[in-house]
């Protein structure tokens, strides 16, 4: 029997299968799993090497270094906070670690050298937005620019090489020779996150923080303290996305990850965070990057240039935010 719901003088019938379908698209993470399939059982049949494991697994190489960015980003925008300056982070770690091997550092100092570096920027960056009030959009505008201004000055027209093979090990390897160290890395990491953001009084303070921070501050929750440690774990997450990509490709350049801000920030916002704050999962976010790996693998095994890729990741990023709340009007 059907059940029926009540609303002023309409009736809506809550059980039949096109208003369920309804409501499970008008919920950004159905959606995106939806895509997801999608995208997957396109590709499938319509390029023979998709369905390869080892194709499937070299795949990840493609995004897991952008993910792992992108999971503190959805922290801060969660935190009503933006961080653009994360590339430029990335290439000034990079950088840092060549320089420091160039001089002869031991090849286990390279990662601590990252993530300190790393996790100075972001505390430049917190610093500026919550001690003088600054917008943190126009901080990490300005500082994007001295990140890598700073990389190209110490790099000239030179670059850094000769990295050594621990780097490559997690950089390029596998583990059981078949699953990318990176995707293992970023999987422990979401996993992490996802506890820390949704399981924990840490995490709901962070959406306290994004409905409203006033509220947020007389209810005795130390809000600019929770930005500026989001700010550095930022930041700190990003340098250690630049080892990851400096021991994949093996070698530091001035322009390295130029432009990953913008894909990093396409990725939180695909999934779900709300640039307004105070909203937003860790499942979203990696279910929009599993997405948009799949797509972006599947036209580059079809040899699609990279301006098409650009426009048909835009256009899921308008679908996905435009169809759910389509839904949600039709239903109202």
């Amino acid at each position: 029997m059907n059940t029926m719901a009540h609303s002023g003088s309409r009736y809506i019938i809550a059980d039949r299968p096109g208003f369920r379908i309804r409501t499970a698209l008008g919920r950004r993470e159905s959606l995106l799993a939806f895509l997801l399939l999608a995208a997957f059982v396109a590709n499938g049949i319509l390029l023979p090497n998709f369905l390869d494991l080892d194709n499937l697994a070299d795949g990840t190489f493609n995004f897991s270094e952008k993910a792992l960015i992108a999971l503190p980003m959805a922290l801060l925008i969660i935190c009503r906070e933006i961080d653009i300056s994360v590339s430029g982070i990335l290439a000034l770690a990079s950088v840092a670690m060549g320089w420091a091997n160039a001089n002869g550092a031991p090849p286990e100092a390279l990662l601590p050298i990252a993530l300190a570096t790393g996790t100075a920027c972001g505390l430049l960056n917190g610093v500026m937005v919550t001690r003088f009030g600054l917008p943190s959009i126009v901080v990490t505008i300005g500082t994007v620019s001295l990140f890598r201004g700073l990389a190209s000055v110490v790099l000239g027209d030179k670059a850094y090489t000769g990295y050594p093979q621990l780097m490559a090990d997690w950089g390029q390897g596998y583990f059981f020779d078949t699953i990318p160290r990176e995707f293992i890395i970023l999987l422990a990491f979401a996993a992490l996150f996802a506890v820390m953001l949704h399981a924990t009084s840490w995490g709901r303070r962070i959406y306290a923080i994004g409905n409203n921070p006033v509220a947020a501050r007389f209810s005795g929750i130390a809000v600019d303290r929770y930005r500026l440690a989001l700010f550095m774990l930022t930041g700190a997450m990003a340098g250690l996305a630049g080892y990851l990509l400096t021991g994949r490709i093996g070698s530091t350049r001035p322009n390295i990850a130029m432009g990953w801000e913008l894909e990093i920030i396409t990725m939180v916002i695909l999934g779900g965070v709300s640039i307004a704050g105070g909203a937003g999962t860790i499942a979203g976010v990696m279910l929009a990057v599993l997405t948009l790996g799949t797509v972006t693998y599947g036209l580059s095994l079809a040899n699609i240039p990279g301006i098409y890729m650009t426009i048909v990741i835009g256009i899921l990023l308008l679908a996905t935010i435009a169809l759910p709340r389509l839904l949600r009007g039709r239903k109202k």
